[in-house]
């Protein structure tokens, strides 16, 4: 990204491109940036809250499609008072889970949406069977995602990442969902890093941590 902090209306290459994609009209297809991780818990979502914050700081029209905060303090903090699409409510098994609205996002029409972990698998009776299904629809609407996927739900590594840590990755994206966004961003941190924010209940609650840095032993 080349933000530049001191100076918070100038806008970058990618915002330029934007607007004049917008004002050319209907038909415009949304830019696709991803926020990759290369584990769990490095701050993807937090990093692309930071962006949606400063895109609106600058007058761009912004909306959350969907964040999973998974209660990690930092990440509630960012949330801030960015606005929000209410999710769908899906009754599934006697169980009401959340989905992303991708019919109220496009009658929405935000120029910029968030929408997390896209390799998400949607409610039975969902428009798309997978999240990253809900997020083309939206750039066939004109609407620029930012969304986030962590490195091992990418379909050619997720049998390697399976054979190195031994957890069996089900949820995957294709790789031309990757290959075809306009941006990517890489999100890492140190292994000694990534397990202290474990360790500190940073990540996960602290019954969880230790299960965590079992199945993540690696990273």
């Amino acid at each position: 990204m080349n933000e530049t902090a001191s100076d918070p209306q100038r806008r970058n290459a990618g915002e330029v491109l934007e607007q004049v994609r917008r004002q050319a009209g209907a038909g415009a297809r949304g830019r696709h940036r991803i926020y990759l991780g290369m584990a769990p818990g490095v701050g993807k979502a937090f990093a692309a809250l930071q962006e949606l914050h400063r895109r609106a700081e600058r007058g761009t029209d912004v909306v959350i499609g969907c964040v999973e905060t998974y209660g990690r303090p930092k990440t509630v903090e960012a949330v801030g008072d960015l606005p929000l699409v209410p999710p769908r409510q899906v009754a599934y098994k006697g169980v009401t889970l959340s989905e992303l609205d991708v019919d109220g996002l496009i009658a929405r029409r935000p120029a910029v949406c968030l929408v997390d972990e896209l390799a998400h698998t949607n409610a039975p009776g969902s428009r798309n069977a997978k999240r990253w299904q809900d997020v083309e629809d939206l750039l066939a609407a004109g609407i620029t995602v930012i969304s986030t996927l962590n490195i091992q739900h990418v379909e050619s590594l997720a049998d390697i990442v399976e054979t190195i840590t031994g957890v069996q990755v089900r949820e995957r994206v294709p790789d031309a969902v990757v290959d075809n966004a306009d941006e990517l961003e890489i999100v890492d941190i140190s292994p000694h890093a990534l397990r202290q924010r474990m360790r500190h209940g940073n990540i996960y609650p602290p019954e969880r941590a230790e299960q965590a840095l079992h199945q993540f032993r690696s990273e």
